[in-house]
């Protein structure tokens, strides 16, 4: 069983001290303050200190063990369980879902991390419990209650998910520098390719924080009888998920612009391609016409005629000029 760390909270001083995994069942018995349990990848063994030490329904034990697609909250007798979940880069602008579970009842915080692609590094998962952890121990916080520590690691969470849209919105600005100044007109497909590809992380960051928002605002609302100090917390995370939701959103709308602006550009070099080829095939029509019907009758004969010549040459000539002088009016060239 996978224990990252046990803490005993007191709820008096909010001062931390650490705790041997195997006295989490006496911690639960006291009334003094709480205990926070941080599992770094829960396996059955994990399962089964949830089960049967903490007393959590099964299916939300389960919840822990699989991967989650999408947040989610479950409202029990007595606590709450809810899943995140945070971007990590990946290859070829693949981005991960890192999930961070929480069970937060009266006098307990368990947090859970995973599962886990083998690609993703361990400490990408615990980044925000082991800031936590510390920040506890040095006594820079001083929590009063499990959802005064959920606050801590949530707004963590939130902090880390702020940077990685601030180095995305980097990469739109540096884009939209390179589409000002011609830079990547000659290679339209690649550039496409980097624009949708930085659009898909910011896509799937404002979903992120849009589900996260939506767990939150139920939650504030499922713990309206809490202290009121603890439901403000609930609604400041929500207003940071809001926030970074907006941020996110705005920031595809930037880049969708920016995109529209590039593709509009390419697609209109496109059409005057186009119509200039297209004038060529009009101009050539004609006299390909002319010398398929009677060029075997003039050139390829017994002998040549070069009066007959010399007109039909006269009449491609004409034609071709009138042709180019009709599209120029038209302004095709």
């Amino acid at each position: 069983m996978a224990v990252g760390s046990v803490l005993w909270i007191q709820a008096e001083t909010g001062a931390a001290t650490t705790c041997d995994p195997a006295a989490i069942a006496d911690l639960l018995t006291r009334t003094d303050g709480f205990v926070w349990v941080d599992v770094e990848e829960p396996d059955e063994g994990a399962g089964v200190l949830l089960r049967e030490v903490f007393g959590f329904h099964p299916m939300a034990v389960a919840d822990c063990l699989e991967r989650n697609h999408v947040s989610r909250l479950h409202h029990y007798r007595d606590h709450l369980f809810l899943v995140l979940h945070k971007p990590h880069a990946g290859d070829r602008g693949h981005v991960h879902y890192l999930e961070l579970d929480q069970f937060v009842g009266p006098n307990y915080l368990v947090t859970t991390h995973g599962p886990r692609n083998p690609v993703v590094p361990l400490e990408a998962l615990l980044t925000e419990t082991r800031e936590t952890h510390k920040r506890l121990l040095a006594g820079r916080i001083a929590p009063r209650s499990p959802w005064a520590l959920s606050y801590a690691v949530v707004s963590a969470l939130t902090n880390s998910d702020e940077r990685v849209i601030n180095e995305v919105a980097a990469r739109v600005g540096r884009l939209e520098q390179r589409v000002m100044r011609q830079l990547d007109d000659d290679q339209p497909q690649a550039f496409l390719e980097e624009l949708f590809t930085v659009r898909h992380a910011l896509l799937t960051m404002h979903t992120m924080a849009s589900q996260s928002m939506e767990i939150y605002s139920r939650a504030v609302r499922l713990t309206d009888s809490a202290p009121k100090a603890d439901v403000r917390l609930l609604g400041d995370l929500k207003d940071q998920y809001q926030r970074l939701a907006r941020i996110s959103r705005s920031q595809l709308d930037f880049l969708q612009g920016v995109t529209d602006y590039y593709r509009t550009r390419t697609d209109t070099k496109m059409t005057i391609a186009a119509e200039r080829l297209a004038v060529i095939a009009a101009v050539t029509l004609p006299v390909t016409a002319i010398s398929s019907v009677v060029g075997m009758n003039v050139i390829v004969n017994g002998e040549t005629d070069p009066v007959l010549l010399g007109v039909l040459l006269g009449v491609m000539t004409a034609l071709s000029v009138l042709l180019l002088r009709w599209a120029r009016r038209q302004g095709w060239w």
